[in-house]
C-alpha cells in the first residue's frame, strides 16, 4: 500500500474512490495483501485568492506562481506556501506576508557568512539547537510544515543576535534543517559553508533528549486566585522548593507577610 496519499478533497469521488475500488477488486480476488491501497489519507487545504474567494479568471483573482517566483524567487514561494497555515486548512494568498519569509531566507545567507570555526557554542544556543532539531524533526513527520519554519525561524533570530562571529555548527544545523524546505537556498549555503558534495546527501542532523528540556521553567504564583508574580525553577523542583521560592518573591510576600497559607497548590 502507499505510505501517504495527499490529495484534496475534490479528488475524493473520482481519483480516490476510483483507486479504492480496484484495489479492493484485487484485494478480494487474493492479488494485494492489504484491504486499503492508502496507509494514511490526507486532504491539503485550498488556497483562495486574497479575497478570500476561490481562484477563478472570472474574478481576477488567480495569482500566477511565475510571476511570484521571478519577483521573490522559487524558494520563497515555497516556503510561503508552506508558512500559510495548517496543511489541511483553507488559506486565502496574500503576497503581502512573502516578505516575512523572504527574511528569514536573507537571514539565513546571512548567518552563513558570519559562520566560523572555533567560536565556542553556548549552552542556551547548544539547547535551542537540540530543540530545534527535535522540533522540526516531529514537525516533519506530522506534516506541520507552517510551525517547523516558525520553530527555524526563532533559532535564525537567536543566532542572529550573537554578538560577533557565529558558530558553524549550528548554522550548518540550521541549514539542513531549512533544505527540504528550500532546496536551491540549502544547497548555496551548504557550498559556503565549505562542503563539497551534495546537501541532499548529507545526514539529517540529530538531537539529545537530555538537551531538549529546559535547565529552568517559569512559573506564574497565584494568591487568592489573582497573579502575583513568576518564578524560575528547576523543572523537577520538589513541592517544598517551589514554595520556599514563591515565598521570597517580593510581590508574593507582601500579600502573605503575617498571615497563615491555609492551602497550598503547586504544579510543575
Amino acid at each position: 500500500p502507499v505510505d501517504l496519499y495527499v490529495g484534496g478533497a475534490e479528488h475524493a469521488v473520482l481519483h480516490l474512490l476510483y483507486a479504492r475500488f480496484w484495489h479492493k477488486v484485487l484485494f478480494d480476488l487474493d492479488l494485494v495483501p492489504t484491504p486499503e491501497p492508502f496507509q494514511q489519507l490526507v486532504h491539503q487545504g485550498m488556497i483562495l485568492g486574497s479575497d478570500g474567494e476561490k481562484m477563478s479568471k472570472s474574478r481576477g483573482n488567480v495569482v500566477n506562481p511565475d510571476d511570484i517566483v521571478q519577483e521573490y524567487g522559487a524558494d520563497a514561494m515555497r516556503m510561503y506556501e508552506m508558512f500559510m497555515g495548517p496543511l489541511e486548512a483553507v488559506k486565502p494568498w496574500q503576497t503581502s506576508q512573502i516578505s516575512g519569509v523572504v527574511r528569514f531566507r536573507d537571514k539565513v545567507a546571512a548567518l552563513v557568512a558570519r559562520a566560523a570555526e572555533g567560536v565556542e557554542v553556548g549552552e542556551e544556543t547548544s539547547r535551542l539547537r537540540h530543540q530545534t532539531v527535535q522540533k522540526v524533526t516531529q514537525q516533519v513527520d506530522q506534516l506541520g510544515f507552517n510551525t517547523a519554519i516558525a520553530s527555524m525561524m526563532v533559532f535564525a533570530n537567536h543566532l542572529a543576535a550573537l554578538d560577533g562571529d557565529v558558530p558553524r555548527e549550528p548554522v550548518e544545523t540550521l541549514v539542513l534543517l531549512v533544505s527540504p524546505f528550500a532546496p536551491h537556498l540549502g544547497e548555496e549555503m551548504w557550498e559556503k559553508l565549505g562542503n563539497t558534495d551534495s546537501i541532499a546527501h548529507a545526514t539529517w542532523p540529530t538531537f539529545d533528549e537530555a538537551l531538549t528540556i529546559e535547565s529552568t521553567v517559569t512559573l506564574g504564583i497565584q494568591v487568592n486566585g489573582k497573579v502575583r508574580g513568576q518564578v524560575q525553577l528547576s523543572p523537577d523542583a520538589s513541592e517544598d522548593e517551589a514554595r520556599e521560592a514563591a515565598s521570597s518573591v517580593d510581590s508574593v510576600f507582601k500579600f502573605i507577610e503575617g498571615k497563615e497559607v491555609k492551602k497550598f497548590i503547586y504544579r510543575p
